[in-house]
């Protein structure tokens, strides 16, 4: 039995290898892989021409088709200054580009044709305030009518924001982008809870888009002191996080150690909450740490009970941490009841629990070491109905364990129409190996 063991380790538990058969590449190669992993460091030039061309060599324009660089020269005070935006197609409002940037910034309007050197403010006591004329500012504070935007001069802050739905607008003369938050790729509307249905409750569950599933959480719980952080985990792949806690209830030190666990996570790529889950709890063998919900509900009260939340982006689940033995005997339906029926209720899935976990070991100890404790007639029913059984007991408890795992896994992968009838097939063959 030792053996079984023993190979079922080796099989399945990771070992770090102590010696790595690798061939040495060529020192072009090796140069091209090591710059294609490398962070990008440079910062943005004062001249357009420069700037296409970095992009295109970054981007690999000439076989990315959804990769756009639109150019155009913008007026400022009667003059043309050679500019273009950079933006990913698909992932962009088209018609808020259109008309709250390359329209102001094309057309000739008053603002832009301004010739003064001088820019005059009207304060609120109405003195005028006279400042040099600066073509940063006046871009960003008189032809942008757009309700988010901001400035980069790193590359790779900007190549970034525009992967997730941002564009990019680069003006000549300036070592500074233009970031405006654009954002119209498609996503899916805010569904019903598939796998945490209550009757009396929210109907409304999470979905992939991570700044759609703030502002569920935004929605239920009113108050300033709500803190969503944004953090990047992954090197290659840098996926968006939020970090979510009540300032004035979760514990400081709580807030640290999440942060310093997501923030400090040396990994290629991230793509969902479950792959986070497994990378910041203390041990892969340890019981479960924290709880995944769909519920923003379920989220908004654990968030005011002091606990933080995770938002990975990409995935419709959310994970709460930290997460207490009770939390995974509760339901979504125990905040509506009164607590004599929800504390009912944990008492009858706790009851569940410790069954599901002793009885097949005390059904083994019993029919096979202590018949005596078991009544006269049921006994003769159990001789009887295993008198045509050549297997031990104890095989064939694990034999209907795993048909039933076959069963849930067949029910979950085959397609819907026929999940039904492969349940009432398996359950069938099921009831019929345990009699």
């Amino acid at each position: 039995m030792s053996n079984f063991f023993n190979t079922i380790r080796n099989i399945f538990e990771y070992k770090e290898e102590q010696s790595y058969d690798f061939v040495l590449l060529d020192t072009a190669v090796a140069q091209q892989t090591q710059d294609f992993y490398s962070p990008i460091t440079q910062k943005v030039f004062p001249v357009c021409d420069k700037n296409i061309e970095f992009i295109k060599e970054k981007y690999s324009t000439l076989i990315n088709s959804d990769i756009k660089i639109r150019e155009f020269y913008l007026n400022v005070q009667n003059k043309q200054y050679k500019s273009f935006l950079f933006y990913i197609d698909g992932m962009i409002n088209t018609d808020s580009i259109n008309h709250f940037v390359l329209n102001p910034l094309m057309l000739k309007n008053k603002s832009n044709t301004n010739t003064s050197e001088e820019q005059v403010i009207t304060a609120p006591d109405k003195v005028n305030i006279v400042k040099q004329f600066d073509i940063q500012s006046y871009i960003m504070d008189s032809l942008m009518p757009q309700n988010d935007v901001s400035t980069s001069e790193d590359f790779s802050d900007i190549f970034s924001k525009v992967n997730t739905g941002v564009s990019a607008l680069f003006v000549d003369t300036i070592p500074t982008c233009f970031l405006i938050d654009a954002k119209g790729f498609e996503k899916r509307g805010i569904p019903v809870p598939q796998n945490e249905f209550v009757i009396r409750g929210s109907q409304e569950a999470f979905i992939e888009s991570v700044r759609t599933n703030t502002s569920l959480i935004r929605r239920l719980i009113n108050s300033e002191n709500l803190i969503i952080e944004n953090c990047s985990v992954g090197t290659v792949n840098k996926n968006t996080c939020c970090i979510c806690y009540m300032k004035n209830i979760a514990n400081p030190d709580l807030v640290a150690e999440v942060k310093y666990r997501v923030n400090n996570l040396a990994i290629d790529a991230i793509t969902s909450s479950g792959e986070l889950e497994q990378l910041i709890k203390d041990s892969p063998f340890a019981l479960p740490q924290m709880i995944a919900t769909e519920r923003p509900d379920r989220v908004a009260h654990y968030l005011l009970e002091g606990r933080v939340a995770i938002i990975v982006n990409g995935t419709p689940y959310v994970l709460v941490a930290p997460g207490i033995f009770t939390d995974f005997l509760s339901s979504a339906e125990d905040i509506n009841l009164q607590y004599q029926f929800t504390n009912l209720l944990k008492f009858i899935r706790f009851f569940a629990l410790v069954i599901t976990l002793t009885l097949p070991g005390f059904y083994i100890a019993i029919t096979t070491f202590h018949q005596e404790i078991i009544p006269t007639e049921l006994l003769f029913a159990i001789v009887s109905s295993r008198s045509a059984v050549p297997f031990p007991i104890i095989f064939e408890i694990i034999l209907m364990d795993l048909s039933l795992e076959l069963i849930r896994e067949s029910g979950v992968r085959v397609p819907s129409s026929l999940g039904q009838t492969i349940g009432i097939v398996g359950r069938s063959d099921s009831w019929r190996c345990s009699c």
